[in-house]
């Protein structure tokens, strides 16, 4: 009997450590600007190679909720009629518009975390697509 009053300690120590590992965060936010301590190594190391990621890419992560499904009026990738007018503008309207964002689409998509050339890139995927 004694041997069973020393072991439950150490099992409800185990029990606890199991819960804990089960209701953990799954991860964080982290602030530019604020120290976020372990939060911005791990984002940088999976940043990856630092180079900018490809305009498929792009579209894939941030673009084809909009883009792929039409949703909020978003010209779908590959529908030529939809984006006819809009290709006619030319390049650098395009650009603007994905960057600051126009009517129902907020800047870069809400892609806070790409860059001007990410999102142009992701464009001239989107444009190759759809021509």
């Amino acid at each position: 009997m004694a041997m069973l009053l020393v072991s439950a300690p150490a099992v409800a120590d185990s029990i606890e450590d199991e819960i804990e590992q089960r209701i953990k965060p799954v991860g964080q936010v982290c602030v530019q600007g604020e120290d976020c301590g372990d939060v911005a190594t791990s984002a940088v190391a999976s940043a990856g190679s630092g180079e900018p990621r490809s305009g498929e890419d792009v579209y894939n992560t941030a673009c084809t909720a909009c883009h792929g499904t039409g949703a909020g009026g978003a010209p779908k990738i590959g529908d030529t009629a939809a984006w006819a007018e809009r290709i006619a503008q030319g390049n650098d309207s395009l650009y603007e518009h994905a960057i600051n964002g126009l009517n129902g689409m907020p800047a870069k998509g809400l892609c806070m975390d790409c860059s001007e050339e990410e999102i142009q890139v992701a464009v001239d995927f989107m444009v190759e697509k759809s021509q």
